[in-house]
């Protein structure tokens, strides 16, 4: 804020104290003009006093002039005083407001990383600092995330790109015959890409609540029965997997985006387990029921786990590349979850502990 803006807000709230204090006096006077000589002239009636003499009449016209005085000094002292209160009262009121100009200044030139420092102001102003703080870090907080989106799709799409671009010059410079050894790594290649673009464009739209949910009760044994079925016969056999349904368990969704959850979800935990237990539990609660996939497999760090549902996030970066995964498909869990007004979350006792995904969904009435 400008020392000009700064001085037109103390004028104003002077102007608007004094013109208060102006109205307060001129009703004052009216009603004094009024009510007290008519008064006055009545008590010293009753005290003697001759109604027709001229000390009567000086006593009375004294009376009124003492009265105008006061009144004009009562309003020069209560004048002096607003305009001292206001000027105080405007200093403390531009501070925070300067402090919240130049910082939003700021955040608008690209500085998400700004604060404003508390200072001695009235509540309110002091709780819009709070909130433009607030929104000041959920800036940087979501531009953080984006650097690091871009900078994780970048990495995704350039590695292979760089084995496309590899092979075809080295088919165009006559180095490699397009052999079907050679077809079948650039096949796998494009299809690595065509994933990623599927796989970025279904989280877009879940998280953006764009896909479309044929909302229905969903047994849930039903329901995993049928994501357990074909992923069993390519189970290892120091692998086992175990499920524990209640027949009642049941949820309202769209059962093919849940088929897509659990999927995700036991493909991720028996790709950190290559030997030892998965398991399916539902426990049915009061009006939702809760879905856990744990494992004994790998497990997660501690300091991973409030980042597993993120874009591109892995917990094992070379473990995951090896595999091929997208390091999108926790993010597609959550997006989809949250679109049937669920959670999901993740929890381990650390490495080598294995983890257990929780999701929870609105129970089918």
């Amino acid at each position: 804020m400008t020392s000009r803006r700064r001085a037109r807000l103390v004028t104003g709230l002077m102007l608007a104290q004094g013109a208060v204090l102006a109205v307060a006096v001129l009703v004052a006077v009216v009603v004094a003009a009024a009510v007290g000589p008519p008064l006055f002239h009545e008590h010293m009636i009753r005290a003697g006093a001759d109604s027709s003499s001229d000390t009567l009449a000086h006593v009375e016209e004294a009376f009124r002039s003492a009265g105008l005085i006061t009144l004009a000094a009562a309003f020069g002292v209560a004048l002096l005083i607003a305009a001292a209160v206001t000027f105080v009262l405007g200093r403390r009121l531009t501070r925070p407001l300067d402090a919240l100009a130049r910082a939003a200044d700021q955040v608008a030139a690209g500085r998400h990383d700004v604060q404003v420092r508390p200072v001695r102001a009235p509540v309110e102003l002091a709780t819009v600092t709070d909130a433009f703080n607030q929104m000041a870090r959920d800036l940087d907080q979501t531009e953080q995330v984006r650097a690091r989106l871009l900078s994780d799709l970048t990495h995704e799409v350039r590695t292979p790109l760089t084995t496309l671009t590899t092979y075809l010059d080295a088919l165009d410079d006559g180095v490699a015959e397009p052999s079907p050894q050679t077809l079948s790594v650039l096949r796998e290649q494009v299809d690595r890409l065509t994933r990623l673009a599927q796989d970025m464009g279904a989280v877009s739209r879940a998280e953006e609540a764009a896909v479309a949910l044929r909302a229905e009760p969903v047994s849930v044994q039903d329901l995993v029965a049928s994501v357990v079925a074909p992923l069993r016969p390519r189970l290892p056999g120091s692998l086992v997997l175990e499920v524990d349904i209640p027949d009642a368990a049941a949820v309202r969704g769209d059962r093919a985006r849940l088929q897509q959850v659990l999927t995700n979800l036991l493909d991720n935990a028996c790709r950190h387990t290559p030997s030892g237990r998965v398991s399916v539990v539902a426990v049915v609660q009061e009006r939702s029921v809760e879905i856990r996939v744990a494992d004994t497999g790998d497990g997660v760090p501690a300091e991973a786990l409030p980042h597993l549902f993120e874009r591109f996030y892995r917990a094992d970066t070379a473990r995951d590349r090896d595999h091929g995964g997208s390091g999108l498909g926790l993010a597609i869990c959550r997006a989809v979850v949250h679109a049937h007004d669920g959670t999901v979350t993740a929890s381990s006792a650390g490495p080598g502990q294995g983890a257990t995904f929780t999701v929870t969904l609105p129970k089918a009435s």
